[in-house]
């Protein structure tokens, strides 16, 4: 049985498969949430360098706050990664797999901003919240979402409130911070720098 644990990010074995699901991320915003336009430029920005300066950022973050990136793991039910499925199960998709095509070994993560950036909206920040596909429905996303809030809440803050970006046209996205008790507050605009 596969299962999953929530533990703090380990810089050491879990860039790649953080950054498997970064990706996944930005993908998922750049098609779920916008037109061809905002697809095009997520993806294009999704290059090695930008890999390496987001896993370097999250290497700073963690050395500040290593409770800031909590993953969660997946296990075979005892608490250990299950390594011996690796590459053995062809009817998975391809999409649920690494980008090297063995089984993830985190099934999602939630990154809150360390309270030194706290003053960026004088709250704490919920950077990102992801789970891959699979693990959806199965209370991996409100376990990440309970680990974010205990960070939250732990962190000397100008506001008590835990702040997030969500489009609002992400229906999922909306509806799960709505359960978990997210309210509007604000608005957030762009502008395209040339």
């Amino acid at each position: 049985m596969t299962d999953t644990r929530l533990r703090p990010y380990d810089p050491d074995r879990d860039p790649r498969d953080l950054w498997d699901l970064k990706r996944a991320f930005e993908l998922g915003l750049g098609s779920g949430t916008g037109g061809d336009d905002k697809r095009a430029v997520y993806e294009e920005k999704l290059t090695e360098a930008y890999g390496e300066r987001y896993l370097d950022w999250v290497f700073w973050c963690t050395k500040h706050d290593p409770r800031c990136v909590t993953v969660a793991e997946v296990t075979d039910g005892e608490g250990i990664t299950d390594d011996s499925q690796s590459n053995t199960d062809d009817s998975r998709e391809t999409e649920n797999k690494s980008e090297d095509g063995s089984d993830p070994a985190l099934a999602g993560y939630v990154f809150v901003l360390p309270q030194q950036l706290a003053m960026i909206w004088d709250a704490a920040v919920l950077n990102e919240v992801y789970v891959r596909p699979e693990y959806r429905g199965t209370g991996v996303a409100d376990d990440l979402m309970d680990a974010a809030v205990a960070v939250a809440e732990d962190q000397d803050l100008p506001l008590d409130r835990l702040v997030l970006d969500v489009d609002r046209e992400n229906d999922r996205a909306q509806a799960f911070y709505d359960r978990h008790g997210f309210e509007h507050w604000g608005e957030m605009v762009a502008r395209k720098l040339e």
